[in-house]
């Protein structure tokens, strides 16, 4: 029996790779089994190439896996572009009617025309053949066919159970080959997307809105699925420019806002962010980042728009930004947002990005209690109201459009006093210029003691520490995992809170580190420049990957081996060659 089985599923857009991953994922979640699935795909709707990369673990799984126990070709191109990455005992799965396994490749090919009266089914025929090879319980799979098809007739229902029992009759000898110990316990599986939304459902949001953008477009389809339910307004705009004001508007008026784009349409709404930071109208804004500029790579990942975010909008203004680190923690971190948001009336930038967002993973034990909505300070009726009000903490008492005569007030993007009047019409009041700008960035010294700590794991007598952001926190977690078994003594420190930026801990931990390795998806170090800036540390050594693909772990490991020992360059670029020709990349998986 195996501890971990990688099973890769390629073909065009259209075939169905990613919704045979899905299936596949979540028959191993119901069987008791971690699952993270990546899944790489191109703008094309249909045609052009895709394949998505499933693990399935006894334990928590970080990562997708370098190369692939089992392949599932849905067409020819897929299999003649993975066959180089097969494990030892790696076996292909592939129709006999498309394609012809090459030599020296171990494979099992179906004549898929011979076994089910529709080629469409041929998806379903390897997920069964696939389940046997796995030792996953064909009943397993059969109540999540049912569920997926639970809208479909009887007649389309027992055709796919029957394709799958075929599938699993067909394995033969292959049958068990990478077998995994299943239990009865459920897993719950979901993108970070699903848990950005499922997060602001529970963190009380009663307006959403978005103009579908990858790779951001997962939380408007769950909004879109549970408006009705959860009592959520949700409004697809015209652009980008729309949504933000139509989320401000929402705020102002009382209810809890929020919008999500990706770093193209960031830029377009960056100019409202500052609108709602001298307005003091609370929002929280969801970055899912993807290779820039302009737009650069529309499907693929990056993590390359922290200092837009850092620096969206003229003029100085206090803001948060929060980089969620796993589906987990995207859960929690949006509940966070938004309650930092109401409390200190200022925009919340969420910084993920496509790994984070559309990768699926299995998740444990969300308690929907631990976050506590807080809405801020609210103003009563009566007395002499002043919307601005110069306070201890920069906080002013908020209130509702409309509630009171008492509380009537002016909001407007030029300064203005502790009424809301402008100052800039006729004289501007450098006096009160001064007092404002003072009073909103007072907040800031509140706000970074509420920011969410980051995360510091790995051994105490460590000789190299890793430092990420986002995402690859989840190949730090897999690089401290392993380096045990390798003989290496690493940590990590995982920044989440990027501003205002907790500059002590960080410093606390990267003073006593023997070694420093920066691990970031961009070109630029982004993190290790804010660092520097905010801290005055210089980390020598940068791993950096901007070819639009994750990080993975053997790849990976080749350069904290060779900063482990000394032997590294100051700045190391990995590429990622899987899918691309073995002649022009060779099988080193090139660092």
């Amino acid at each position: 029996m195996q501890e971990t089985v990688d099973i890769w599923i390629a073909g065009a857009a259209g075939d169905g790779v990613q919704s045979t991953a899905e299936i596949l994922g979540r028959t191993a979640a119901r069987s008791g089994l971690h699952v993270f699935i990546y899944n790489s795909y191109q703008s094309a709707i249909r045609g052009g190439y895709a394949y998505a990369q499933v693990r399935i673990s006894t334990k928590k799984a970080w990562v997708a896996g370098d190369r692939f126990d089992v392949l599932l070709c849905l067409n020819a191109d897929s299999l003649n572009r993975h066959k180089h990455w097969a494990k030892e005992d790696g076996l292909i799965l592939f129709n006999k009617d498309r394609a012809q396994l090459p030599s020296g490749s171990k494979g099992l090919g179906i004549a898929v025309s011979e076994v089910v009266p529709n080629t469409i089914m041929q998806n379903v025929v390897f997920l069964g053949a696939t389940a046997a090879i796995c030792g996953i319980p064909a009943e397993n799979l059969n109540k999540v066919i049912l569920d997926v098809f639970k809208s479909k007739s009887q007649e389309v229902k027992n055709s796919n159970l029957e394709a799958a029992k075929k599938g699993q009759e067909l394995v033969g000898d292959s049958r068990g080959l990478h077998g995994i110990p299943v239990v009865s316990k459920s897993r719950l599986l979901m993108t970070g997307n699903q848990a950005i939304a499922f997060g602001a459902a529970h963190g009380g949001v009663k307006f959403y809105c978005a103009y579908p953008m990858t790779p951001a477009t997962g939380v408007l389809h769950w909004m879109c699925d549970h408006a009705d339910k959860l009592g959520i307004t949700v409004e697809q705009a015209e652009d980008e420019i729309a949504v933000i004001n139509m989320a401000i508007g929402a705020s102002f008026a009382g209810a809890r806002a929020m919008c999500a784009t990706s770093g193209g349409g960031f830029a377009l709404m960056t100019e409202a962010v500052g609108e709602a930071a001298m307005t003091e109208t609370p929002l929280v804004v969801v970055n899912v980042q993807r290779a820039g500029p302009s737009t650069g790579v529309p499907t693929k990942t990056e993590q390359g728009d922290l200092w837009q975010v850092l620096g969206a909008s003229q003029g100085e203004y206090p803001r948060a930004v929060i980089a969620p680190l796993s589906c987990e923690d995207a859960f929690y971190t949006t509940q966070v947002s938004l309650n930092l948001a109401d409390r200190y009336q200022i925009p919340v930038l969420l910084l993920s990005d496509l790994l984070l967002s559309e990768h699926y993973e299995t998740v444990d034990n969300l308690d929907v209690k631990r976050v506590a909505i807080d809405r801020g300070t609210w103003a009563k009726a009566g007395g002499d109201f002043k919307r601005y009000l110069d306070t201890d903490t920069g906080v002013s008492p908020r209130t509702k459009p409309g509630t009171d005569d008492s509380l009537i007030f002016t909001a407007g993007t030029d300064e203005h006093d502790e009424k809301g009047h402008l100052v800039s019409d006729v004289f501007t009041n450098p006096i009160i210029r001064k007092q404002m700008m003072e009073k909103r960035m007072r907040k800031l010294d509140y706000i970074v003691k509420e920011m969410p700590p980051n995360l510091v794991f790995g051994d105490k007598n460590a000789e190299l520490t890793l430092v990420g952001w986002g995402s690859t926190y989840s190949i730090l977690r897999a690089i401290i995992e392993e380096a045990p078994k390798r003989g290496m003594k690493i940590n990590a420190l995982a920044v989440r809170s990027l501003w205002p930026f907790l500059a002590d801990s960080v410093s606390e931990v990267l003073k006593t580190a023997k070694k420093t390795l920066l691990i970031e998806n961009n070109f630029t170090a982004q993190l290790g420049k804010l660092i520097r800036q905010e801290t005055g540390i210089v980390i020598p050594y940068h791993c950096l990957k901007y070819d639009g693909e994750p990080f993975y772990l053997e790849s990976t490991m080749e350069v904290v081996k060779k900063v482990y020992e000394g032997k590294a360059n100051a700045r190391e670029a990995i590429l990622t060659p899987y899918g691309l020709a073995e002649e022009t990349y060779g099988a080193s998986r090139g660092v």
